[in-house]
């Protein structure tokens, strides 16, 4: 649907030829000649963006903005005038002008001006209802998102959350892989009892088993005393193995026997434990990879495979990145005891522009950064770091219009294919499907673009 621009100018024929202008550049023009019609149309109807001379015959272009802007403060209202001096510019600006043109213009400047208009009310109706969304949120341990990635996720999430199943939960590094699993767990009839959570990467292997499953004193030269694990402490609740890729295969073997069996052996022991847990297990790497690589055991992915939740990268989610911001806004102005709102316009705009290769882990230290440093009640571009402020996204391939430059087909390919598995974060898995391809004509492929050995 083409964007409603009101035009106002006592002059008939400037009506006309604006009329024209800007029904060419694809906006759909209403045009009158008083203020008094305007301010009535803008009662009953809705509008984009209005135009108006500055001089006019009765109600003048200054007082008709402020009377917008005090009755409809979400239309951005441009101001024509013969009169470019700095004065008139401030004036225009107080009575609530979004920006002003002088005589004479070009059509183009005033289309681009009013397309920046648009965009910027576009992105303040989009923080307004954000806002509100934020405020009646009430999704489990504080998900939110409302793109479709997301809303898949949530419906898998509801499907298993009270069953016993075990889940992987994938994705890239800080895309919420724990809040998942603690809203797996709320939502289950497990949620009474504990959540346990551990990092497989954090622990060094000589611990790892004594912290899953516990040890005996004197089982080891530090054990002054007996000690119960992770699964014992998680009985009757859930355990999350997070970064689970990085388990030793040792350790493996032995999670693998206490899952099927549902008994554990404290280290040093000889009795088993009888434990009643569900496994919830996190990973940012390709397991299916990992078990070709023999790094990580086939019978154990199938052990903690029984539903997969992938959850998608945050430059996928579209307004997600805006839903979040708002969320994280409110947390941090909370606890730093400041009065700030949300977002600006032009920081909405800089969230959705940027790419977030630290995904929500990284908005949420971003937005913390900001609210510490505004001093306004709104975040303001200033306050955003500066490879936020100042990044452009850069096409995948630049080809210029030089014929030397022109490559051949597989050339492109090649670059694309190494393009999307950088972007991803080296995952093989998700380049492959977002490539088309399956995993074996993807490993193909990076065989043959890999350079000769030496020699």
């Amino acid at each position: 649907m083409s964007p409603r621009v009101l035009v106002v100018d006592d002059d008939q024929s400037m009506c006309d030829v604006l009329g024209t202008d800007l029904g060419r550049a694809g906006f759909g023009v209403t045009a009158v000649t008083s203020a008094d019609e305007a301010l009535l149309l803008l009662r009953d109807e809705e509008f984009d963006a209005v135009v108006t001379d500055l001089n006019m015959q009765g109600i003048n272009g200054l007082e008709l903005c402020e009377r917008i802007s005090a009755s409809r403060p979400d239309v951005p209202v441009i101001v024509i005038t013969g009169f470019g001096s700095l004065d008139t510019a401030v004036a225009a600006i107080r009575a609530g002008a979004y920006d002003f043109v002088t005589k004479p213009f070009d059509s183009e400047q005033l289309v681009l001006i009013l397309n920046r208009a648009i965009q910027f009310r576009s992105l303040q109706d989009e923080v307004k209802r954000l806002r509100q969304t934020v405020a009646e949120s009430r999704r489990l341990e504080g998900i939110i998102g409302e793109s479709p990635a997301m809303k898949r996720v949530f419906d898998l999430m509801a499907r298993v959350a009270d069953s016993d199943v075990s889940v992987l939960i994938t994705g890239e590094t800080g895309t919420g892989k724990e809040l998942v699993a603690r809203g797996l767990h709320q939502a289950s009839k497990r949620s009474c009892r504990a959540f346990v959570p551990i990092n497989c990467a954090a622990i060094p292997e000589t611990l790892l088993e004594s912290e899953l499953f516990g040890h005996v004193k004197g089982a080891f030269t530090d054990a002054k005393s007996a000690r119960k694990g992770l699964f014992v402490e998680a009985d009757g609740g859930t355990v999350f193995l997070d970064e689970i890729s990085a388990m030793p295969l040792a350790i493996q073997a032995k999670l693998l026997r206490a899952l099927q069996e549902r008994r554990v052996r404290p280290v040093g022991g000889d009795k088993e434990l009888e434990v009643d847990v569900r496994i919830i297990a996190a990973s940012n790497r390709d397991l299916e990879e990992a078990v070709e690589r023999q790094t990580f055991r086939e019978d154990l992915l199938y052990r903690i495979n029984v539903v997969t939740v992938d959850l998608p990268p945050l430059r996928i989610r579209g307004n997600d990145v805006l839903l979040m911001g708002q969320r994280f806004v409110r947390h941090f102005a909370d606890r730093m005891g400041k009065r700030v709102l949300g977002l600006s316009s032009a920081v909405a705009g800089k969230l959705l522009a940027y790419s977030w290769p630290g995904n929500v882990r990284e908005l949420q230290n971003c937005i913390e950064r900001a609210v510490a440093l505004t001093g306004y009640e709104q975040l303001t571009v200033e306050d955003l770091p500066d490879r936020i402020r100042s990044y452009n996204r850069a096409h995948v391939l630049a080809l210029g219009d030089d014929p030397s430059e022109l490559l051949p087909m597989e050339e492109v390919e090649r670059r694309y294919v190494l393009r999307v598995l950088e972007a991803v974060g080296g995952n093989k898995k998700l380049a492959a499907r977002i490539l088309g391809f399956d995993r074996k004509t993807l490993y193909r492929k990076l065989e043959r673009y890999a350079p000769p050995p030496p020699g």
